[in-house]
C-alpha cells in the first residue's frame, strides 16, 4: 500500500476514534447533570461540595468531548482528557475501597480492577488523539 494511502487511512481512523470518544465524553458529561447522584457517591468524602464537583466535571467532559471531535482542538483536548482521567482516578479507587454501587450495580473486585485498568486505556487513547503518543514512540525508536 502506498504511503499516501496509509497516511490517509490512518487519519481517517484517528478521526473516527475522535468522533466516537468525543461523543462518549459528551454523553457521560451530560449524564452528570441528568443523574448526578451516582457520581456524587464516588466523590471522596474528604472533598467538599460533591455535587458542585460532579457538575464541574460534567462540564469539563462535555467541553473536552466537543473539542476532541474537531481536528483544530484535538491536540489540546487529548492532553486535557489524559490529565482529567488521571485526576478523577482516585474517585474510582474510592468507589472500590468503599464498595460503593454505581447506579445501583455492585461491582466485584475483578470488575473494579477492569474498570481501573480501562482508565489507562482511555488515557492512551487521549494521548493518541493529542499526537503525543506517536511523538513519544517515534523519539524512542531513534
Amino acid at each position: 500500500m502506498p504511503k499516501a494511502d496509509l497516511a490517509k487511512r490512518s487519519l481517517m481512523l484517528k478521526h473516527i476514534i475522535a468522533v466516537f470518544s468525543g461523543t462518549v465524553f459528551i454523553l457521560v458529561g451530560t449524564y452528570h447533570f441528568t443523574n448526578p447522584y451516582p457520581f456524587v457517591k464516588i466523590v471522596p468524602s474528604v472533598l467538599p461540595f460533591a455535587l458542585f464537583l460532579v457538575y464541574l466535571t460534567g462540564i469539563m467532559e462535555i467541553v473536552s468531548g466537543v473539542a476532541l471531535i474537531y481536528p483544530r482542538t484535538r491536540t489540546n483536548s487529548g492532553r486535557f482528557i489524559a490529565l482529567f482521567l488521571i485526576a478523577v482516578y482516585p474517585a474510582n479507587i474510592y468507589m472500590w475501597m468503599n464498595d460503593i454501587p454505581f447506579n445501583g450495580t455492585d461491582l466485584t473486585t475483578p470488575q473494579h480492577m477492569l474498570r481501573l485498568s480501562l482508565q489507562f486505556v482511555f488515557v492512551g487513547i487521549a494521548l493518541y488523539m493529542s499526537g503525543d503518543l506517536q511523538k513519544y514512540f517515534s523519539k524512542s525508536q531513534q
